[in-house]
């Protein structure tokens, strides 16, 4: 896999921002299902020029979602789900960060 298939996008987030901005600097990202930990971190030491110190994996599960009526003659109602995901969660070395993040 390569390293841009791995990180698919960043979780930007209010949880996120303070994870971000503390003194471990540590960054989420949305990446591929078939990703572990260690192909992640070799992704984003490639793509971002950093040193990652470590990282934890999360899979997130789809919620069940109702849907609404159809129209107003036909009640019918269907349950649906949002689609299941898998969220890294990565620590950077002390004195670094990403820029694009930072908005510099």
């Amino acid at each position: 896999m390569d390293s841009d298939q791995i990180i698919i996008e960043p979780v930007l987030t209010e949880k996120s921002n303070i994870l971000r901005e503390g003194d471990a600097k540590t960054y989420v990202f949305k990446v591929s299902r078939k990703a572990n930990k260690f192909m992640v971190m070799r992704a984003v030491r490639d793509l971002f020029n950093v040193r990652p110190v470590s990282c934890r994996i999360i899979n997130v599960h789809g919620k069940v979602r109702h849907n609404r009526a159809i129209s107003r003659a036909s009640f019918r109602r269907g349950l649906g789900r949002t689609a299941a995901w898998k969220k890294a969660m990565v620590t950077l070395d002390k004195g670094q960060s990403i820029d694009s993040f930072e908005g510099a």
